[in-house]
């Protein structure tokens, strides 16, 4: 990959099977063959290409074809007055890691926050990926060691909605 052919911008609506294809080839990267993965992909693309939603989507161009995706949202309020913006997922095709693509596609996310007033660009990575891990060492991010990461999850989630809060 060329780095003047190399280009990103916002998905558009138009981008709908580009944007699910991309989000296809992350899910079997990560999760290998899933039978319900293509509609699953196809779902969540339309979801973060509604115009109502909060999550937007960059796609990464090699020429004409798409070879990267990030999603995001830009968080109210962050530390101070301004937002953060938070990257929910970054891919890159197989065929052009290690080209430079994923460093290109980051310094337009932070292009993006810095345009939208952030104060902040955050994600994480899983600790299982040193791959992941050794990019965001190269780019020169900085790692939050005193944060802690949590979640509900399924079963879980259900169970503490549930729970009333104002019982000690």
């Amino acid at each position: 990959m060329k780095p003047d052919h190399f280009s990103v911008r916002h998905a558009e609506p138009m981008d709908l099977h580009k944007l699910a294809t991309l989000m296809l080839d992350a899910d079997r990267h990560y999760w290998g063959e899933r039978p319900d993965a293509a509609a699953a992909c196809r779902r969540a693309a339309e979801r973060t290409l509604a115009p109502d939603s909060e999550c937007r989507a960059v796609l990464g161009f090699d020429g004409d074809a798409a070879v990267a995706f990030a999603t995001y949202a830009i968080l109210h309020p962050g530390v101070t007055e301004h937002g953060t913006l938070f990257m929910k997922d970054l891919f890159v095709a197989d065929t052009r890691r290690s080209s430079g693509a994923g460093a290109r596609m980051m310094r337009a996310l932070a292009a993006i926050a810095v345009k939208a007033g952030c104060v902040r660009f955050d994600w994480t990575a899983e600790t299982g990926n040193p791959r992941a891990l050794a990019f965001y060492d190269r780019i020169m991010a900085e790692r939050v060691e005193e944060k802690v990461y949590f979640r509900f999850a399924g079963d879980g989630l259900r169970r503490f909605a549930e729970f009333d809060v104002s019982t000690p």
